[in-house]
């Protein structure tokens, strides 16, 4: 008789873990905070007592999510529209956060962009968008925030990923802007160190519901995405906020420096859905996935 795997178990509401109260008085300056894992990043930290300023570039879809964090928590939250790559924007939004609310003492650095192309078939116009959002993004963030967190002894969380922990086909770009979000990382976390500040990476695996999963998926395979993972079920927005809520409390006061991997152990089983070395060798059977970029 075969054996079948357990049930996997669901992610756990925040608030059966974590006071209602956490944050109560903290202030989160968070890129990319209009929309997907950083907006529900955002919402849990709001859940727990912070108000909030989110960017991003998106005008209307910005408003209209600071709206919707706010009436879903009761907290306040505002946004700024904001290209990370140019410093000049993040500097006005984080001095309209201050004006507001005196204070940041939590960063989420998690503006980004993906999307799929081998290199013979990527600009490096487009290679160069990525690295410049992800990379120059993070690092502006961080350099327009950092004299506040150095105020409060705060915490910065930078989003990664865990697609270049191994050789990922069609990710080259990505591949290499994460790798050097995650060694930006660690300088961070010496440097300032000695003043209080912590620096971690939050790096999600496959999470259902967002846009990489739903490109990197080919159809037909969502069951397998499951089963190939270890604890059997892709990733849910609670597994990574409720991990983003204990990097940034007290509990992890000793954490600095660290790559969060949130993603049911799936990096250590996989390297791809898509059919392998087919989709090197035969690239046109998955020209259906791929979006041309100039």
């Amino acid at each position: 008789m075969s054996v079948q795997p357990a049930p996997p178990r669901a992610a756990v509401p925040s608030t059966t873990v974590f006071k209602d109260d956490l944050f109560k008085g903290k202030v989160l300056f968070c890129t990319g905070g209009h929309s997907g894992i950083c907006k529900e990043m955002t919402r849990a930290l709001m859940k727990h007592g912070a108000d909030a300023y989110i960017v991003g570039r998106k005008l209307e879809k910005g408003l209209t999510a600071a709206r919707e964090l706010s009436a879903a928590t009761g907290r306040k939250c505002f946004f700024s529209q904001v290209d990370v790559r140019k410093p000049d924007t993040l500097k006005e939004a984080v001095n309209k956060c201050i004006a507001e609310f005196g204070r940041i003492d939590y960063v989420i650095a998690g503006a980004a962009g993906n999307f799929l192309a081998p290199i013979s078939r990527i600009s490096e116009n487009a290679f160069k968008t990525v690295i410049d959002i992800d990379i120059l993004g993070s690092y502006n963030t961080l350099k327009a925030t950092l004299p506040y967190i150095r105020e409060t002894r705060g915490s910065i969380l930078f989003v990664s990923a865990t697609l270049h922990f191994r050789g990922l086909q069609y990710q080259s770009h990505v591949s290499a802007a994460k790798a050097g979000i995650d060694a930006l990382n660690a300088v961070v976390a010496v440097e300032e160190g000695p003043r209080g500040i912590r620096s971690n990476i939050i790096s999600p695996g496959p999470i259902a519901g967002t846009e990489g999963v739903d490109r990197l998926t080919p159809k037909g395979q969502m069951d397998k995405a499951n089963r190939i993972v270890p604890l059997q079920r892709l990733g849910q927005f609670g597994d990574v906020t409720n991990a983003t809520i204990f990097l940034f409390s007290e509990a992890a006061n000793w954490v600095t420096g660290q790559i969060f991997v949130v993603d049911g152990g799936e990096h250590h089983t996989t390297t791809s859905l898509l059919p392998y070395p087919d989709s090197v060798l035969n690239s046109e059977q998955t020209d259906g996935m791929i979006k041309a970029r100039a």
